[in-house]
């Protein structure tokens, strides 16, 4: 990805950095974000109810125990100028980061690039107290290695951030792309797309419906573009509350699938 430090060190980053970023439909609109490197290392899993512990896959535990670089908040959001971002980082005394381009119409890659900007910085970071641990021996144990980019799954951390509106949003944006590829007989597309719209269901209730609308995405015939319309349909109606109108589009998709 790339950090360009515009105030500050990347030798020696401070462990708190204004990031911002372009969009790439309009250079003038300017994103930003927070990211904040715990100078203490943190473990989520110690502040969680052993109630709520236990609900939790292991594997998401495992990647709770080293919390690195946060982005607050976790999407990148519009900034007032670059004037004031620069006066902002140099009142504080905050390194002032560029991490590059954004499509400031597609909020959950405004996520991921401030997720993945803040394990870059975090990284450098690790790496320059990792180096200044050697000059003091006596302090070394205290500092934990430094968390390798590979082991953090950054879609997944923001996919746990989302509200089931967000969610369902990502999972009908897919289905787009879905039906894309079944046009275009894309059959790499489709396996990466239908990886990314299951990954999306197993995060959503059972009530949604979620795996239906996989399922329906990916069939290839006229029937699948229709079913997967009324399943979102259905979704969106149900987390609206709208219960009334859910009946009529169970009715349909019953009559679609006899």
């Amino acid at each position: 990805m790339g950090i360009n430090f515009l105030r500050g060190n990347p030798q020696a980053p401070k462990g708190h950095a204004i990031f911002i970023a372009r969009s790439t439909n309009d250079p003038r609109t300017l994103f930003c974000t927070y990211c904040l490197v715990p100078p203490i290392p943190m473990s989520l899993t110690k502040y969680l109810p052993p109630l709520f512990a236990a609900q939790i896959p292991a594997e998401e535990l495992r990647d709770a125990t080293n919390v690195a670089g946060m982005p607050i908040p976790p999407m990148l959001e519009e900034a007032i100028s670059m004037e004031y971002l620069e006066m902002l980082a140099e009142r504080r005394d905050d390194d002032l980061c560029d991490i590059g381009k954004v499509s400031s119409r597609d909020e959950m890659s405004r996520m991921q690039m401030a997720a993945l900007s803040s394990q870059e910085y975090a990284q450098l970071y690790s790496n320059s107290i990792s180096e200044l641990s050697l000059d003091s021996p006596g302090n070394a144990a205290a500092i934990e290695e430094p968390i390798a980019l590979d082991d953090l799954d950054a879609e997944e951390l923001l996919l746990q951030t989302m509200s089931d509106r967000q969610k369902l949003a990502e999972l009908g944006k897919l289905v787009g792309t879905a039906r894309y590829s079944l046009d275009g007989h894309d059959t790499s597309l489709l396996k990466d797309t239908k990886k990314r719209m299951e990954r999306i269901a197993r995060l959503l209730a059972e009530k949604y419906r979620s795996t239906e609308i996989v399922a329906a995405a990916v069939n290839p015939d006229a029937r699948g573009a229709k079913l997967v319309e009324l399943y979102l349909s259905r979704a969106f109606k149900l987390l609206d509350e709208q219960y009334a109108e859910i009946p009529g589009i169970e009715r349909a998709i019953r009559e679609l699938q006899e």
